[in-house]
């Protein structure tokens, strides 16, 4: 693809054209920035502002939780800080079960605590500042507003240390585990202080202590829960753990100590078969000193020669659901994607890597032109027209996923063309926001979202897309279908008349989701897609005592590959090579995470033969959906909509052994409803001529269809991947019985 050295230029900068509402239901808690500035949503820290406030923050490989003197066996006022041991998770409901259903890492372990003597229940006050897509301010503080004694806490993903830094504050630390032997240590450095704690569950705590005036202090233990400082102390403290496992840990922590992230900035280049992306950590204490960081098992894989360098092997904490994380000494991350899905666009494509749609035979054509004309006569507009951003955005992709694929396989422009009509005609109503309940600009966290939350009251209504849930998936159905369009426009008309018409109003779904800049001052950056994990998160302004989650890979790289078309149509390269590279990083980490191969060494062993995780929250794996516990609702969530991006993020050995687990040997048949097709769809990426005998047939029922999927565009995707040569005799075999045997 076309070299592009700067993929996070903004879409646009101009004020959405949409209603303005200021009353949204939530609203944030002690959040300190203007009202003009975009607030994340869906980020690692909204617990902090959602709700009670002290709901876990996973940075991984550490968590932290504000607490508020109301919980926990101490009755704390301060910051607590948990690690979790593989050893620790629980798993259930049946805890012998192979596999089990859900694993969980056990919250309110509160292993240490940063509190100062000062804090009591009037006089401890929590505020945040300077939120970004990477990163957010903590601080604590004696009194409201800016006060000067406060701890300020600066949280980032992956850092090697929970760093409090104090501002005339006497340090007290508490211990729920309890303390069972605390010693002051030596430190090479001048004027740094250090103490090995060890608590009560046999696990080893270092504490530093940098002072910015040269005054210390000494730590008395009060109580086996309790650590008394000496006097008030100005400087940054600084806390981590040391595994078990590696002991020789604590000579990098030792070296590293003195240096915080304060912030981060992202970098991503794409050029020919290649894509860059680089995390630049904005350093803060030692200048000296380079940063002690943790990264999850994708980065490993990925840095580049130079960041390699710096990785500390086999030295490293236990993440929450994503493996071991590996410590890594480095102020620069550079990753690097190689296989990039160059070569797939709007079309299927074979087992060898090309369309062999081209090549159908007469007979193909035959059986896939009675579908499309059949399906044709359905109405577009009439079966879009809901209340639903999500079901409606699926309803107009599958009338376009019809046209492409009639388009593909038969070149009928009158046909396409009366369904490209249809298509129009119901994006229309969408384009144009008169639909049932339209979308509004959110002017408290700045975004677009139902109005339905405002009209009806119900923060769950469309799925909570009015509080900002699942905007990847409604939106990426009409980004696509509007992709289309804009494709088939060109190709029959050679016009882009709808495209420049439309334009803006799709680019305003994209900038909501996938914000790429912040000159764009309307939407936050990146609302849904977490550079450093790698995927997106699904869970907006709702507070969540297991963290963020997300349940549907597939509709998360659906959305990606919707970018990458969509960029391709308007000519936005930027967004295109974007979609590309989050594509790549998504396949890798939904390997590595989301969709288990048998030989998955990052999730628990006992938790790998459920095949995918079901939904992955930040502290659990749940083998399950929100919609039911039915074998084809949690695998098939995985799967929709079947696409031809889908072979590139599911691997034909996955996509085989998780038919042999749930679905072989006539099991599949047993699956009632528009599952079945998804399921049969999703065989073709290994089984393309069984999957075509499926759709093929004379008994086919038109209820094995889901309602965002069409029966031609499930033939022409078994036929895209089966090669011509393959196809002739099962072709021929099909249109005979359909046909009642006269071919």
């Amino acid at each position: 693809m076309d070299a592009v050295d700067d993929i996070f230029t903004p879409i646009s900068t101009d004020v959405p054209l949409f209603d303005v509402y200021t009353n949204h239901p939530v609203r944030p808690k002690s959040l300190k920035v203007s009202d003009k500035v975009p607030l994340q949503t869906n980020k690692f820290y909204a617990n902090l502002f959602l709700g009670s406030q002290s709901q876990g923050v996973w940075l991984h490989p550490f968590s932290i939780w504000w607490s508020r003197g109301n919980a926990g066996l101490l009755r704390s006022w301060g910051l607590s800080v948990s690690h979790v041991e593989r050893n620790q998770k629980a798993y259930g409901p049946d805890p012998s079960a192979d596999p089990v259903q859900y694993y969980i890492n056990p919250i309110g372990i509160q292993s240490f605590t940063f509190s100062a003597a000062e804090f009591t229940p009037a006089l401890s006050y929590i505020s945040l500042d300077s939120p970004t897509q990477f990163s957010v301010n903590l601080r604590l503080h004696l009194g409201p507003g800016e006060h000067g004694r406060r701890i300020t806490f600066p949280l980032l993903q992956g850092c090697g240390f929970i760093t409090g830094i104090y501002a005339d504050l006497t340090p007290q630390f508490e211990s729920g585990v309890f303390f069972h032997q605390v010693r002051q240590e030596t430190h090479a450095t001048p004027g740094v202080s250090k103490w090995r704690l060890l608590l009560e569950d046999g696990r080893t705590w270092l504490l530093y202590a940098h002072s910015f005036n040269g005054e210390s202090f000494t730590l008395k233990l009060s109580n086996n829960s309790r650590l008394q400082a000496s006097s008030r102390f100005t400087g940054a403290i600084q806390l981590t753990k040391i595994s078990e496992e590696a002991p020789p840990l604590e000579a990098v922590t030792d070296a590293c100590t003195g240096a915080w992230p304060a912030g981060m900035s992202i970098a991503g280049s794409v050029g020919g078969d290649s894509a860059t992306y680089t995390f630049d950590y904005v350093k803060a204490g030692s200048a000296s000193t380079r940063l002690l960081m943790y990264a999850l098992p994708h980065h490993v894989q990925s840095f580049d020669r130079h960041t390699a360098s710096h990785v500390q092997s086999r030295m490293g904490l236990q993440s929450t659901t994503k493996g071991f994380m590996t410590a890594i000494v480095s102020d620069r991350w550079v990753m690097t994607e190689t296989d990039l899905s160059s070569t797939v666009g709007f079309s299927p494509i074979d087992l060898a890597g090309s369309s062999a749609l081209e090549g159908l035979s007469a007979s193909a054509k035959q059986i896939i032109r009675r579908t499309a004309t059949e399906e044709s006569k359905q109405d577009a507009a009439q079966q879009s027209d809901l209340d639903s951003m999500y079901f409606s955005g699926k309803a107009v992709d599958k009338f376009a996923c019809l046209a492409w694929a009639a388009w593909e396989a038969l070149k009928d422009a009158e046909l396409v063309g009366a369904l490209l009509e249809k298509v129009r005609d119901a994006l229309a109503r969408f384009v144009e926001n008169r639909q049932k309940f339209p979308l509004a600009y959110d002017g408290v966290w700045k975004g677009l979202v139902t109005t339905a939350i405002y009209k009806t009251g119900d923060l769950m209504s469309d799925f909570g897309n009015g509080c900002y849930n699942d905007h990847h998936f409604h939106y990426g159905y009409f980004v696509h279908a509007a992709a289309v369009v804009a494709r088939l426009d060109k190709e029959l008309y050679n016009t882009t008349t709808w495209l420049d018409a439309h334009r803006d109003f799709i680019d305003d779904l994209v900038r909501d989701a996938a914000n790429p800049s912040e000159q764009d001052v309307h939407f936050p950056v990146s609302r849904a897609f977490d550079w450093f994990h790698g995927h997106s998160w699904a869970k907006g302004l709702f507070e969540s005592a297991d963290g963020k989650d997300q349940e549907s890979t597939s509709e998360d790289a659906y959305f990606s590959y919707a970018l990458k078309l969509w960029g391709t149509v308007t000519g936005d390269k930027a967004t295109e090579a974007r979609g590309t590279l989050m594509l790549a990083i998504q396949r890798r980490v939904f390997r590595n995470y989301f969709l288990m191969e048998n030989s998955n060494v990052n999730q628990p062993p006992r938790f790998v033969k459920n095949k995918v995780t079901g939904i992955l929250f930040e502290n659990k794996c749940d083998h399950a959906t929100y919609f039911g516990l039915e074998t084809q609702f949690i695998q098939g969530i995985h799967m929709i909509p079947v696409s031809p991006i889908s072979p590139y993020i599911r691997s034909s050995k996955f996509v085989q052994e998780e038919w042999s687990r749930y679905f072989s040997g006539g099991r599949v048949d047993k699956v009632e409803g528009g599952w079945r097709g998804i399921l049969y769809a999703n065989y073709a990426l290994v089984d393309p001529r069984t999957a075509w005998e499926f759709f093929a047939s004379e008994n086919f029922k038109n209820e094995w269809l889901d309602q965002g999927a069409s029966r031609t565009w499930y033939l022409i995707l078994a036929a895209g991947k089966w090669t011509s040569c393959t196809l002739v005799f099962s072709i021929t075999h099909s249109l005979a019985a359909w046909c009642g045997g006269n071919i």
